[in-house]
């Protein structure tokens, strides 16, 4: 389907009330397929790959998380999804709280899941910075050179990095760059946090500061990384089952 001028791919399978599906950074909804088809028992899921991502092209310009929140707004509009369950995960979970963190947000979901979610902008010692603006310094003084460019972005930036196309490069720069915190407040329904203890890349106090500043929220840990919920299944099914059941 066509979803603000993106040509975008999505599964809708199940049946029962709409769930909305937002995968994370660097992989389509395929992955989360057993997830999908537990909540299929009791849901009509809708599983989009955002735009840049699994077989949906990316888009011509650098999106940021405003614009990526625009979509899922509109996703919803076209096809219908009123009220739905939303889940996040990672950087789906940044785009919902960009989308549910406006003065007046264009879905009203029942029910609300974060897992491992993006979004809070980490803390970082001095060392970083120098660190990463020398690797942009000297992005900018390479652009004259582009094969050797390429060959140092290559060695030097995070894997997720290096595996992206220059628009997607310029699209990961944009979303890292901007802290949620300030909107939390806003966000509702309060959400269920499903977390990895030992996740590296949103960390557990990611969650627990969530957990502060949305009012109702409640953190749900378990054992493992940033993708424990999977590694973990049965056990985020009985989560999510009771979580739905009220």
């Amino acid at each position: 389907m066509t979803i603000c001028g993106q040509n975008i791919h999505c599964t809708a399978q199940g049946s029962g009330p709409p769930l909305l599906f937002l995968h994370g950074w660097g992989v389509g909804h395929e992955v989360y397929m057993p997830l999908l088809r537990h909540l299929g028992q009791s849901f009509t899921v809708w599983a989009p790959d955002l735009p840049g991502f699994g077989t949906s092209a990316p888009p011509d310009v650098a999106w940021d998380a405003g614009k990526y929140a625009g979509f899922v707004g509109e996703f919803c509009a076209v096809n219908s999804l009123v009220n739905p369950v939303c889940i996040g995960h990672s950087n789906g979970g940044r785009i919902l709280l960009k989308l549910l963190g406006s003065a007046s947000p264009a879905i009203a979901p029942s029910k609300l899941v974060l897992i491992d979610s993006a979004g809070i902008k980490p803390k970082r010692p001095l060392s970083y910075y120098i660190k990463v603006y020398g690797y942009k310094a000297a992005k900018i003084l390479l652009k004259p050179f582009p094969e050797i460019r390429e060959k140092y972005i290559s060695k030097k930036g995070s894997e997720d990095y290096r595996r992206a196309c220059p628009v997607m490069r310029a699209t990961m720069s944009k979303l890292l760059a901007e802290d949620l915190t300030p909107v939390l407040h806003l966000v509702k329904p309060p959400p269920l946090l499903i977390w990895g203890e030992g996740d590296t890349a949103t960390p557990l106090s990611d969650a627990k500061k969530m957990e502060k500043l949305i009012s109702g929220a409640g953190v749900a840990a378990l054992p493992g990384g940033h993708w424990a919920f999977l590694e973990q299944l049965p056990a985020t099914c009985k989560i999510l089952d009771s979580f739905f059941a009220g």
